[in-house]
Order: structure tokens, then C-alpha cells, then sequence
């Protein structure tokens, strides 16, 4: 089985699932932090691969978050297995996390931290009882229990911008570092196989990013299907439709998969985040990421 550069384990992770498996030349690899896109790439790759939109199941069964430790790893690896079209795997681990493989291709999605907050904090406070319960009691976990929300979310704040659940992380408490993520993906940026995308770029230009993608992933799309596939990946479309691409089908949150595709925008930190709760963000990025980096997270662009 090929080595890991880097342990990555807690309450959500497991990396050393991915010794496991059984790869093929034409797999898609689709890696975020969280809350940068994730689901929203998930049903673009799904309807590049159907275009008519008749998906053998639904999105979110289809392409399965691998390194999720809390779903049994033969089950998943068993569906894998069973999958006869390409296969478009999830992944939240930064890239010295896992295993590369120049054949396959990667989809990196990643978005402003003030707005990857703003997502996590609808994500983490909308979370039911069955969700702590199976993170902190299913088997295997590594470290700490995944703790409740807090009431307030200037408290969650200050903890997620200023500590880091991993020792050599500074931010991201009590999930992982958005930063260190994103770094780790930016730095790969110039192999041929990986292609970063931008949230911003998503909500700009839907179709433009998702003929993107199909051109980086050598998918002939017929012209014709494009009209639909526009729609079908539109929010609203995929909010009406949630449980569809929603994490089992939206069953962690209080209210389900509306809870899970909350609002879909950009922006909504402005008149939340104070001026200090600003400099913190600051001090956060200059800690962890280079220029040219966070240039890219807050506006988007093709680096």
C-alpha cells in the first residue's frame, strides 16, 4: 500500500483509509477544506459525467468522502468497487495527506476564509445529537471528542481563527485549518493534474468553470446538454433537491439538507466580523499563507 507523507486523524479523519484504495487511471479526486464548494463540485462532475442528468444514484452516494471515519471503510470501498462509470472521490485532507498519483486527476475548491467561516458556523451549529454522537462514538477515533457549538458566534470565532485542533495547525478549531489546506493545495498548483477552482469563479460564471472543468477532465459534454446542466447546478435547483447532495442526505442536521445548503452566497462576514476579529484574520493568514495565496482565496481567479 503507498505511504502516507503525513498522518492526518480525529474526530471527522482517517487518511490511512486512502492505503487502501484500489485506484483506476481515469479517477477524480475532488479536494476542498470544507464549506469552499465541496458538494456544489461534486453535482458539476456528476452532470459532466451524465449529461441527461440520470445519475445511477445520487450525487452524494456517488462520490463518497473517503477519509470520513465514521462509515465503515469496506462499505465504502465496496460501493467504489462497484461503480462501473469514473469515479469522482471526496476528499477534506490538505495534500501531503494522502497519496499522488500523477494518473489521476484532482479538483481543488477553495473560497475566502470569512466566508468558509460564515458557512461553518451555519455547518457546526446546525448539528443534531446524531452527529456528535456518532463522531465521538464510533469506533477509532484519535484524540479529543468533537465538542458542541458554542451559543455565540463571536466565541466560535476567536477559537477557529486563533487555535488549531493539530499540533502544528494555528487555526481551524475544532475541524482542521482552512490556511494550512489551502497552502498545501496551492504550492501543487503547477502539476498538470490538478486543477484549482474558486467559489467566487462559481458564482461569477457557473457554466464558463464547469466547461472548465470538463475540458480539464477530458469529458466531451454534447452542446445541447449544457442548458441543463446549468440548471440542475444552479442553488436553487440543488437546494429544492437537497437530499440528493446533501451528506446522507442531510440526516446530521437539525433541519436536514436545508440546514446543510444554508444561503450559497458570498460577502455575508461584512458587519458580522469586527474590526479586531478582522486583524485576527490578518494575523491568521500571514501566519500560514503566502502572498500570492491569499491574493487568490480572497478574489478568485485561474492561478
Amino acid at each position: 500500500m503507498p505511504e502516507l507523507p503525513r498522518l492526518y486523524q480525529n474526530h471527522h479523519f482517517d487518511s490511512t483509509r486512502w492505503r487502501w484504495l484500489e485506484r483506476r487511471p481515469d479517477d477524480i479526486v475532488i479536494a476542498t477544506s470544507y464549506k469552499a464548494g465541496t458538494t456544489w463540485t461534486q453535482a458539476i462532475v456528476a452532470n459532466l459525467l451524465f449529461p441527461d442528468g440520470d445519475y445511477p444514484d445520487d450525487p452524494g452516494k456517488l462520490s463518497p468522502w473517503l477519509d470520513l471515519r465514521t462509515v465503515p471503510l469496506e462499505v465504502v470501498l465496496g460501493d467504489l468497487e462497484a461503480q462501473s462509470h469514473r469515479r469522482f472521490i471526496k476528499t477534506h485532507l490538505p495534500f501531503d495527506c494522502m497519496p499522488y498519483e500523477e494518473r489521476l486527476k484532482y479538483i481543488y475548491v477553495s473560497r475566502d476564509a470569512r466566508d468558509v467561516f460564515m458557512s461553518m458556523w451555519n455547518h457546526y451549529s446546525g448539528h443534531n445529537d446524531k452527529m456528535f454522537d456518532v463522531m465521538n462514538n464510533v469506533q477509532g477515533r484519535v484524540g479529543d471528542e468533537f465538542p458542541r457549538a458554542p451559543d455565540d458566534i463571536h466565541e466560535f470565532w476567536k477559537s477557529w481563527i486563533t487555535r488549531g485542533w493539530f499540533e502544528d495547525e494555528t487555526d481551524g478549531w475544532p475541524h482542521w485549518s482552512h490556511f494550512t489546506n489551502v497552502q498545501s493545495w496551492w504550492n501543487e498548483r503547477h502539476r498538470p493534474n490538478i486543477l484549482l477552482a474558486h467559489y467566487a469563479d462559481l458564482l461569477r460564471d457557473t457554466e464558463g468553470e464547469a466547461r472548465r472543468m470538463a475540458e480539464f477532465l477530458e469529458i466531451d459534454v454534447p452542446e445541447s446538454a449544457w442548458p441543463g446542466i446549468v440548471k440542475r447546478v444552479s442553488f436553487a435547483e440543488m437546494k429544492k433537491d437537497g437530499a440528493r447532495y446533501a451528506p446522507l442526505g442531510g440526516d446530521f442536521w437539525k433541519g436536514g439538507a436545508d440546514t446543510f445548503m444554508n444561503k450559497g452566497t458570498d460577502g455575508r462576514w461584512r458587519g458580522v466580523l469586527s474590526e479586531e476579529e478582522l486583524a485576527q484574520y490578518d494575523a491568521a493568514c500571514e501566519r500560514t499563507l503566502t502572498p500570492d495565496c491569499r491574493k487568490w482565496l480572497e478574489n478568485g481567479g485561474h492561478p
